[in-house]
């Protein structure tokens, strides 16, 4: 997907005075360990940042060189968490759509649309639209995916140096197979989901 066609959706929501557009989306929902992160971010409109992608096809170098210049190229950007223990009372829908509205509170300028990764409308105090896949197909959101995913690995890297037993560094907390064993033979530590490890037994 060319740089230019990672605006067409935005442009065409800006031009039917739909904007400013902030994009929103989460990493970690799918791990057994540690918080699920959002990210809000408004770009200036049509700017481009050459390689932005959705997060996930991108390496970990990439991701930290993109997040520099996402951070100080925004308009303004929200990053924030729901911690184990919301993902446990809330589950991880309500906890998910908990750290967006972090996300979102955080911004310095008011959105006129929110673009949210996903189909389902996590309650944000604007105008919200979902986009399924919309890592890749909007900037703001593909943005978004970025700050995300790169601060929550950050974290767990820092886990990593907590409980250094699991192995995080690798795997950041996804149920790899290094992970199962890691948790087969130690147990669980104070930053697993206890509702993500019922399937293991």
């Amino acid at each position: 997907m060319t740089q230019l066609s990672l605006w067409d959706y935005e442009n065409e929501l800006i031009a039917a005075g739909r904007g400013p557009i902030c994009g929103v989306d989460e990493a970690g929902r799918g791990p057994l360990a540690g918080p699920v992160c959002a990210a809000a971010v408004m770009l200036p409109p049509g700017l481009e940042i050459p390689g932005l992608n959705d997060s996930k096809k991108l390496t970990e170098k990439k991701r930290d060189a993109l997040y520099d210049l996402i951070c100080s190229s925004a308009i303004t950007y929200g990053i924030a968490f729901s911690s184990v223990e919301e993902i446990e009372e809330l589950n991880i829908l309500g906890a998910t759509f908990l750290a967006m509205r972090r996300a979102v509170e955080q911004l310095e300028r008011t959105p006129g649309l929110v673009l949210v990764d996903g189909n389902r409308d996590p309650g944000l105090p604007y105008e919200t639209e979902c986009v399924v896949k919309g890592d890749g197909k909007c900037a703001d959101i593909a943005a978004a995916s970025i700050l995300a995913k790169v601060t929550r690995d950050r974290y767990m890297l820092e886990q990593a140096e907590r409980f250094p037993q699991y192995g995080f560094e690798k795997h950041k907390g996804y149920g790899t197979a290094a992970h199962y064993a890691a948790l087969r033979e130690y147990g669980p530590s104070e930053i697993h989901r206890p509702s993500f490890l019922k399937k293991m037994h």
